[in-house]
């Protein structure tokens, strides 16, 4: 298997620049095709608007969000049209509010969709939406890459986070192109449960599962010294020379993870490393 259909959600120039290069890379290495979908988006309630409200406010952030979107698609054609890989390009408009429409009825005939990082300095709202409407509603595997760092196409050490979960296997499962060509997969397990099915060989069936894929694995058990999973993860990812983290997304609530934080929220925030996600 390989990532033949790549997609990637630009919203803002600022911040494309990553994503594309991650796509292009992955592209020419897997001979995939590379789309890109280049949105301008209206961020404004108009739900909200009182009566009587003048429709040149409306007509103002709808050329606004054109102007955007056409800024966009000139960066992102400037950019696949000089790697000299196959590529295409579309632009729109979409109010922040029906995003997740758009963005799932193309990432469900995707293979891969890459994106830049939803939280940090100069990010809109509109990346966290696009992101989950992939994974939820698209059903598609999603890898978030930091600005930072040079694509790796084939990441040579690949952390993999396993709690048992469905939404981890799946994760797993999606990877397998990468864990496959990586030179050492990590299966990271954290406080693995005492009365769990996997109590007396924690990780020992995926290792099974894997190896049988050709993947070279190893297990790493970590105590959770520290307050949050993802603390552990990140500093583990840096003392192993992590290049890619594999882990399932979302196993509470998208409204739990938004209010109180939860593992995927924090990791999205802090990983310096690309981070291949699924639900």
């Amino acid at each position: 298997m390989a990532y033949k259909t790549l997609l990637t959600v630009l919203t803002d120039r600022k911040i494309a620049q990553a994503p594309l290069a991650h796509m292009i890379a992955l592209a020419r290495d897997q001979d995939g095709h590379a789309e890109a979908l280049c949105l301008g988006v209206d961020r404004t309630q108009t739900g909200y608007y009182y009566a009587g409200a003048n429709a040149m406010i409306l007509q103002e952030t709808l050329a606004r969000a054109t102007a955007e979107s056409e800024e966009i698609l000139e960066y992102a054609n400037g950019i696949l049209g000089s790697s000299g890989i196959r590529w295409s390009t579309e632009d729109g408009v979409a109010q922040i509010a029906d995003l997740g429409r758009h963005v799932a009825h193309r990432a469900r005939f995707s293979d891969l969709v890459i994106m830049p990082r939803p939280y940090g300095e100069g990010r809109g709202a509109e990346v966290e939406p696009i992101i989950e409407a992939a994974l939820f509603e698209g059903h598609a595997p999603v890898l978030v890459v930091p600005d930072e760092g040079d694509p790796k196409p084939r990441p040579e050490t690949v952390l993999v986070g396993w709690n048992e979960s469905v939404e981890a296997l799946t994760a797993i499962r999606r990877a397998l192109p990468f864990l496959q060509t990586a030179e050492l997969v990590r299966i990271v397990i954290i406080d693995p449960p005492k009365h769990g099915p996997e109590r007396s060989d924690p990780g020992g069936l995926l290792s099974q599962m894997l190896s049988r894929h050709g993947v070279r694995c190893e297990i790493d058990v970590l105590s959770k010294t520290m307050s949050r999973v993802s603390d552990v993860l990140n500093r583990h990812a840096r003392d192993t020379a992590a290049d890619m983290i594999v882990m399932g997304a979302y196993g509470h609530s998208r409204f739990r993870e938004a209010i109180l934080g939860g593992a995927t929220r924090n990791m999205l925030e802090q990983a310096a490393v690309p981070m291949f996600m699924a639900h």
